[in-house]
């Protein structure tokens, strides 16, 4: 049994829906189809979900919304025209863009997820609908008949671990069930969506809850590849690697799939495949819980920038007792996360992303660290990025690190610090930003080559 997602680049026009369409029918283990909005068509194109936040912003400032209903409407009827369907499912799609502007405004927290939810909500109902015109057994279900129910959270839903049970039942059923994708839906019967790009996150829920026996992600690329193609020249592509490489992977700036898509996958004990929608045919690659051991030690290189760094010294910190637990406490009060935090004797650094920092808050850092904890210097560091090698076989090689900082040194890349992790699972460069493409070409090399 296979659960499928499609991204918005594998929906984008008819012609790709067609592809689709094959790959679904090639294949009657596939039982589970999710589907995100349509994507762009072209590289100067409006994805309907960008459409859609059009649409509510000119609906929430009392603007005039019919240009913006009958471009979202046209895009699905272009489909359809192209399709050779029956209109009655261009009124159904149509009637539901409409009515999301007779939605109350004041005191509706869940009015933009709702906005947002209809790109993926009526793009299942068009794809069921063209499975059953092409001779598939497709039923559209959405989500809160599906048993996703989620936490109350807009734009961050939390699955319910209730829904499970909920899913479970869905193998019974003896159609292909084509699911919308991103949202679920309140205990209150509220619209909630998962974080942006989170039709990956509602595969992996299926997968887990259906127990599938595999999850496959169909995007537009081969699978994932041991470096960015926009950094290093045809780099390889990767047969299979972990769920923990892939989070680090992910973490450093890999984005063929949602980081938190992992989440459900990973406890459900579900193998994701990241397969093209355009090459079906290539094997793509494999994340599986444990990896037969491999003689390469690094299966990865990633690179990730827009990160700052605070730069704390005080003499004799180490003596001081609660002293890192101050520090992020400062942090925590101001709802700033922290990525890394590296130390020494008498210095502490606390890496930050840099949409965790505003202006106000940056100073507010500046004069809890010099009131409350009495350091001695205090500085932000700016334009950084982290760049990290991950291999869960690194720490069965000796040297790994050795090789890694020569390769930077020859290049003439300054560290601005390096660290590891317990694991063992990846190594971490923090560099300026300048020098990032060039960092993770020089580990690419000397890692790959």
């Amino acid at each position: 049994m296979k659960v499928a997602k499609f991204g918005g680049s594998s929906l984008a026009s008819a012609q790709q829906l067609e592809k689709v369409f094959n790959i679904v029918k090639s294949d009657n283990e596939r039982r589970f189809v999710i589907v995100s909005a349509p994507g762009k068509r072209s590289a100067d194109d409006t994805k309907v979900t960008d459409a859609l936040i059009k649409y509510y912003k000119n609906y929430t400032a009392n603007h005039d919304v019919t240009a913006d209903q009958n471009w979202i409407i046209n895009r699905y009827k272009a489909m359809v025209d192209e399709l050779g369907l029956s209109n009655k499912i261009l009124d159904d799609i149509a009637l539901a863009i409409a009515s999301l502007a007779t939605l109350p405004k004041e005191g509706n927290e869940f009015l933009y997820d709702t906005f947002l939810a209809a790109g993926e909500d009526n793009n299942a109902k068009l794809i069921a609908y063209f499975f059953r015109q092409r001779g598939l057994d497709a039923k559209y279900i959405h989500p809160e008949e599906a048993g996703i129910i989620v936490t109350g959270e807009p734009g961050n839903a939390q699955l319910l671990t209730s829904s499970y049970n909920a899913l479970q039942k869905l193998r019974d059923s003896e159609e292909i069930l084509v699911i919308p994708g991103f949202f679920g839906v309140t205990v209150d019967g509220q619209i909630c969506t998962f974080s942006r790009g989170g039709s990956d996150i509602t595969g992996a829920i299926v997968a887990a809850g259906v127990k599938a026996d595999i999850y496959e992600n169909f995007t537009d690329v081969d699978g994932i590849f041991a470096a960015h193609p926009g950094v290093v020249d045809q780099p390889h592509s990767i047969p299979e690697l972990t769920y923990r490489e892939m989070r680090e992977l992910a973490y450093g700036g890999f984005s063929v799939l949602h980081d938190e898509a992992l989440i459900p996958a990973y406890r459900g004990k579900v193998p994701i495949v990241i397969k093209n929608t355009n090459n079906p045919d290539h094997p793509g690659t494999t994340i599986v819980l444990e990896s037969p051991k491999k003689d390469q030690p690094v299966v990865g290189v990633s690179g990730d920038d827009k990160f700052v760094s605070i730069n704390i010294s005080k003499y004799m910190m180490n003596r001081e007792v609660g002293f890192g637990r101050k520090v992020l406490q400062i942090l925590e009060d101001l709802n700033i996360r922290f990525e890394h935090m590296p130390t020494g004797i008498d210095d502490l650094s606390v890496v930050v992303r840099e949409r965790e920092l505003s202006p106000i808050k940056e100073q507010e850092i500046i004069d809890q660290l010099t009131r409350k904890l009495e350091v001695d210097h205090v500085d932000i560091e700016r334009d950084l990025s982290i760049i990290m090698i991950v291999g869960e076989n690194m720490k069965n090689h000796v040297g790994v690190a050795a090789t890694a900082t020569f390769a930077l040194a020859k290049e003439e890349i300054n560290l601005v610090m390096i660290s590891q992790g317990a694991s063992e699972v990846s190594v971490m460069f923090v560099v300026k930003t300048s020098d990032e493409k060039a960092a993770v070409r020089a580990l690419y090399r000397a890692f790959f080559n």
